[in-house]
């Protein structure tokens, strides 16, 4: 008789239990749920800090910078009437600019080749109106290169063939380029080239190397002598023919080869 009562006993704990299985999926959804709030919350949460940063980021770039629309006054705050009567005259500098924008002033070095690009965009110009008056474009060309500016000086009008001493005709051109180096904040190098013809037998230089050399040199002492500038913005180099600016297997390349090259280099002196 007992063995019934057991059974009875065992079926309401399984029903109890099963009824009782709805509070842990239950438990699992609020928990799910509270995961989920926070998670949101967490994401809609502004730093306030960086906020006002680009904010104040934001107002400085619209109110520094020149408006499309007149009498403009920022994206936020209100235009003067006054302001709008008598605008303020524009007349800040470019360091001030910067550091509206937010940006770090230039340093005495950046501003001092700020200052020599404008030197060598003038000298350029100078140069290139001088070649122009004179017609000279046969024998100087001149461009703007990343060392610097160049200027190409044929062989034609400065020597004689396998000789290093100036011409005559050759003081107008350099007598004009030392009127001008004299006013530059940099270092002036002058590069001696040849053809790949050998020299002759009754040559007084051994090699194109001594010929380049010596060009390069005659060039250079017209600048420290006849024009009395300073030897410490020069620099000179002989080449030879190892930098060809043609083919040298044409008479027209070997022309072009036979060369001195002066170029106003993009440096400041120490």
């Amino acid at each position: 008789m007992r063995q019934p009562n057991r059974r009875r006993r065992n079926r309401k704990q399984e029903g109890s239990d099963q009824r009782d299985r709805w509070m842990i999926t239950y438990a699992d959804l609020i928990t799910l749920l509270l995961i989920f709030f926070v998670v949101m919350y967490a994401m809609s949460r502004l730093d306030t800090e960086k906020y006002k940063l680009v904010t104040q980021s934001l107002q400085a770039t619209f109110q520094s910078g020149d408006s499309i629309l007149e009498m403009g006054s920022g994206i936020t705050g209100t235009a003067d009437t006054e302001n709008h009567k008598n605008p303020p005259p524009q007349t800040a500098v470019t360091e001030d600019k910067e550091e509206d924008n937010g940006e770090a002033p230039l340093t005495e070095r950046e501003l001092a080749f700020r200052a020599q690009e404008e030197e060598l965009a003038n000298f350029m110009g100078l140069i290139q109106q001088y070649v122009k008056d004179n017609q000279l474009e046969e024998d100087i060309f001149i461009s703007d290169e990343p060392q610097g500016i160049a200027i190409t000086l044929s062989d034609r009008f400065l020597f004689d063939v396998g000789k290093a001493e100036l011409k005559s005709g050759a003081a107008p051109v350099l007598g004009k380029l030392a009127s001008l180096f004299g006013d530059l904040n940099t270092t002036v190098s002058i590069e001696g080239h040849t053809d790949n013809v050998p020299i002759g037998r009754h040559s007084s230089y051994k090699d194109n190397w001594e010929l380049s050399g010596a060009r390069a040199m005659s060039v250079l002492r017209f600048f420290l002598e006849d024009s009395k500038l300073d030897p410490a913005g020069f620099q000179y180099a002989g080449y030879a023919d190892t930098r060809p600016a043609a083919d040298n297997a044409t008479p027209e390349g070997k022309q072009k080869n036979r060369r001195v090259e002066i170029t106003v280099l993009r440096q400041l002196k120490q």
